[in-house]
């Protein structure tokens, strides 16, 4: 059973930076063989895609954090990153990380991945 455990969450003004961690543990098949991503969901929104990563880092980001945030993973960890620059009252929201068994394609359904607990991000203006 795949566990993720995300940390690094918290408080921060707009303008600020934040690192989110996701360790994993538990993998049927070895690590780089899952696409990882970030998710996020603020309250009333529906979840959304924020970034993802496949096992050879090749990345995607939504456009809405695009340039001001970047997605890394440590394969030898087991833990992925991300790193959050430039912060807005908008990126307020729950976020979680997910693991998917993937070819390399990042993109298509998440629904059948694995998800953490979830950390949360609040920004203040």
């Amino acid at each position: 059973q795949v566990q993720l455990v995300e940390s690094g969450g918290g408080a921060v003004q707009s303008g600020g930076s934040l690192r989110l961690s996701c360790a994993a543990s538990g993998y049927a098949y070895t690590y780089s063989a899952y696409c990882m991503g970030w998710f996020r969901q603020a309250p009333g929104k529906e979840r959304e895609a924020v970034a993802t990563i496949n096992g050879m880092g090749g990345v995607g980001y939504a456009e809405s954090v695009r340039g001001r945030s970047a997605i890394v993973r440590d394969n030898a960890k087991n833990t992925v990153y991300l790193q959050m620059n430039s912060l807005k009252p908008e990126d307020t929201a729950l976020y979680y990380c997910a693991a998917k068994k993937s070819n390399g394609v990042c993109s298509g359904s998440w629904s059948s991945a694995y998800w953490g607990q979830g950390t949360q991000v609040t920004v203040s203006s």
